[in-house]
């Protein structure tokens, strides 16, 4: 009896011993799991209350580091521009100005040019750098990408340069001749010369500022506001007209042809100037009793059929190097032949705009002593295409149309073919 007394006394101490062991542990477990560890630093509970909402809500780049330069927080475009790698702040000058910041509460800002990655180019990338104090422990460092701001800028600055450089050449050349002019009163033969030579300055002088503005034009104004459906047989035909006269003098055989009845959706009168900045560039670059072309024609397209206008010449051709630049303001490839023609450096510049407001594109194919090829593909207007061959259709069928107007238009779509033109040719 003594010995199960014993036992039972015995029992019961183990348990009350495994109890207070198991409530030990568990107390330890807890104290465990509630202390700080090196990566719960590193989590959003670190950050004061809303910082994480306003911080996703910036445009600028944004990083976070606690006291040990540790990245608590940052948004997806700090990775994207490269300054967070491996859970650390790759930009030593920024490291260096959150520490300053860390030590002194002071709020800095500083502009970087860092090396692009993984691109293999050579240019930098802009940035502006801004670090302010984050609570009493953390840092908040904005960065803000400047390399398109400074692109634009750089693109204004020279167009500005460009502009008063072609401007004061006519200009000049006007003063210096009507100076020549005063001089030469008694002398008839010499006046007639310089006021020659005046006139042709002051027609480059009134082509440069037309063409500015023009330029300014189709940068500014939406083409598709007031759009319409143009012709392209319509566009075609006035730029051989607006180049009559140049090809003539240079006895320049002009042949038209390609797909008759296309139509295009925008503003007529930019897309007259566009296509006729090409034939005239053509005329110009071209050598005399040589052949300009000018074909459209519909192409099919995943996002619907594209009308498609070549220009083709036969003269000096464009290097590679050249023709990666030819669209930009006042470049031209020969500065000596343009000055002989009266070039501003604008026209392509303007054809690109018109075509790219249009939702087109225009590319180029060149060789240096073969000749150019400049394309232009715009969007066909669908809808007129549709509705003139439903005319066209009803004629056939004997329906009545719906009034005098739709008649006559029906009367032209009829006549119309969709196959090819027979391309004739304008010998001037």
């Amino acid at each position: 009896m003594n010995v199960d007394a014993a036992v039972a006394a015995a029992a019961a101490i183990a348990g009350v011993c495994t109890g207070v062991i198991a409530m030990l542990a568990f107390r330890w477990s807890e104290r465990d799991q509630a202390r700080p560890t090196r990566s719960s630093l590193h989590t959003d509970a670190v950050l004061p209350p809303g910082v994480d909402t306003v911080l996703s809500v910036l445009r600028s780049s944004a990083v976070v580091l606690d006291e040990g330069d540790a990245v608590v927080k940052a948004s997806s475009a700090a990775y994207a521009l490269g300054l967070v790698r491996g859970g650390k702040l790759a930009v030593e000058p920024m490291l260096q100005m959150a520490r300053d910041t860390r030590r002194d509460g002071e709020i800095r800002q500083v502009e970087l040019d860092l090396p692009r990655r993984g691109t293999g180019r050579g240019d930098a990338l802009a940035v502006s750098a801004r670090v302010a104090p984050l609570g009493s422990r953390l840092v908040l460092l904005l960065v803000e990408d400047l390399t398109e701001a400074r692109r634009i800028e750089a693109v204004r600055r020279d167009f500005v340069a460009n502009v008063s450089h072609e401007l004061k050449t006519p200009v000049g050349a006007l003063s210096l001749l009507s100076e020549a002019v005063m001089d030469a009163a008694d002398d008839p033969e010499a006046v007639t010369r310089f006021a020659g030579r005046m006139q042709i300055e002051a027609t480059r002088l009134t082509n440069l500022v037309q063409e500015l503005i023009d330029l300014s034009r189709v940068q500014n104004d939406d083409p598709l506001e007031d759009a319409e459906p143009v012709r392209v047989d319509e566009l075609v035909a006035e730029a051989v007209d607006r180049c009559r006269h140049q090809a003539g003098t240079k006895q320049i055989t002009m042949a038209v042809g390609g797909t008759a009845d296309l139509h295009v959706w925008g503003n007529r009168g930019q897309l007259a100037a566009a296509l006729g900045n090409l034939v005239e560039n053509a005329v110009n670059y071209s050598a005399a009793r040589t052949r300009v072309g000018i074909a459209a024609r519909r192409v099919a397209a995943p996002g619907g059929d594209l009308i498609e206008v070549a220009v083709t010449d036969q003269g000096i051709g464009i290097s590679e190097r050249d023709r990666e630049r030819v669209f930009e303001r006042f470049y031209r490839v020969d500065p000596a032949r343009s000055r002989a023609t009266g070039g501003t450096g604008l026209g392509l510049s303007i054809v690109k705009h018109v075509v790219a407001s249009h939702g087109g594109e225009v590319t180029v194919w060149s060789a240096e002593g073969q000749g150019s090829t400049f394309t232009l593909r715009l969007p066909e207007a669908g809808a007129v295409r549709a509705r003139e061959r439903e005319r066209k259709r009803d004629r056939e069928l004997g329906r009545p149309l719906l009034g005098p107007e739709e008649s006559a238009g029906a009367e032209h779509a009829a006549d119309a073919s969709d196959g090819p033109l027979s391309t004739r040719e304008v010998t001037q």
